[in-house]
């Protein structure tokens, strides 16, 4: 069984209601119950729109393959209805969405893909990420940066506003 971390977003509709109903779906895929965070919201993050994201942090353990994993999860976000904006096979930038599930960390692994990039690549960059993630992991250590997740917290130069919820 791997230790697996996702960070699981939503700014269009309603959103702790896809979260959760995402959340729901996440835990089959998990051999031990899912361990969720609080909620968070930020700012976007790389574009602008109207509506903040409502994010959290959720760590399963399983033994699906990464790439497996990532279809699964691209599935689930399908069924919630995103709606992925493609040129060619390329996806379009930053934009709003239902629901966004990103793998964070795949045990120690490192991936360099083309599909698929483990540790994600701008998670030590963006405080809506690591905030909830710190909770729930913040002793995990970064397979790259060989720190723990309250470190790279406390490194990260990212501004954005991120306000647990109550």
């Amino acid at each position: 069984m791997k230790d697996v971390f996702l960070l699981l977003g939503s700014n269009m509709g309603e959103k702790k209601s896809l979260l959760e109903s995402a959340t729901e779906r996440i835990s089959k895929l998990s051999s031990k119950p899912i361990i969720v965070s609080s909620f968070y919201e930020s700012e976007p993050w790389g574009f602008t729109a109207d509506e903040w994201f409502l994010n959290i942090a959720a760590h399963i353990r399983t033994d699906i393959e990464p790439l497996l994993l990532l279809k699964c999860l691209m599935e689930i976000e399908s069924v919630l209805g995103r709606v992925r904006e493609t040129e060619g096979e390329r996806c379009i930038g930053y934009t709003s969405r239902k629901i966004d599930i990103d793998i964070l960390l795949y045990a120690d692994n490192i991936i360099n893909t083309k599909n698929l990039q483990i540790p994600h690549p701008r998670l030590h960059e963006r405080n809506f990420a690591l905030i909830p993630l710190a909770e729930i992991a913040g002793n995990y250590e970064h397979p790259v940066f060989k720190k723990s997740i309250r470190e790279l917290l406390s490194l990260s130069e990212d501004k954005g506003e991120v306000i647990r919820c109550p």
